[in-house]
């Protein structure tokens, strides 16, 4: 199993990313929010870039905002494995394009509440789902129950159209609520990490 680990929940980011660096969590995942697309909002990109100075790991982008395009250009020159974007978002095709042309991974998520057949025109040009467990937009949320059925609903789904993609499940994720998650190949987890006094520890129980 993979963890991603979230910091934004993280009280003080500089510190915690560069503890974070010392564990042997695989990716630092970037929540990036507009308040648009959702009611939350990150920091900025600039701000974002300097994430370098804290840490070496590669990084899983996460882009819950109206316009990709721009932020996926900028993203593609930093250290990143997997930008992924809505399939509720615009222009859904193009962008995944364009995260394929600088060959960085894409990634497509998937609200709660959409229905699953909406990721099929989608699926030739994705490495990862990544299913959101609870509604985007802050951290520190409860897993949402459903996400287990939602979940065998996808791996069915890959199976068919013989997709290569891999799962990634992302929200209010546990050492308990990962049992829910079987098909998982990438655990996102923020709070339950960063929250804690031992990382390693957390990412440890994750695996």
């Amino acid at each position: 199993m993979l963890v991603s680990t979230s910091f934004l929940s993280c009280e003080n980011p500089a510190k915690d990313l560069k503890i974070l660096n010392e564990t042997d969590t695989d990716f630092i995942h970037v929540d990036v929010m507009d308040g648009i697309f959702v009611p939350g909002r990150t920091m900025p990109f600039k701000e974002v870039k300097k994430i370098y100075k804290y840490t070496s790991k590669r990084l899983d982008v996460h882009l819950m905002v109206e316009e990709p395009s721009k932020l996926i250009k900028k993203f593609a020159n930093l250290n990143c494995e997997f930008i992924s974007i809505h399939v509720e978002s615009e222009n859904v095709e193009n962008n995944l394009k364009l995260i394929k042309k600088y060959a960085i991974k894409s990634g497509i998520a998937i609200n709660p509440e959409t229905e699953v057949k909406e990721l099929v025109p989608y699926l030739p040009l994705v490495d990862m789902i990544l299913v959101m467990s609870v509604t985007p937009g802050q951290g520190g949320q409860t897993f949402i129950p459903k996400t287990k059925n939602k979940l065998k609903e996808i791996a069915k789904l890959l199976d068919e159209y013989k997709s290569k993609a891999i799962i990634s499940v992302d929200g209010g994720i546990t050492d308990e609520t990962k049992k829910n998650c079987p098909q998982a190949s990438i655990l996102v987890s923020g709070s339950y990490i960063v929250k804690s006094s031992n990382f390693q520890e957390r990412i440890n129980s994750l695996r």
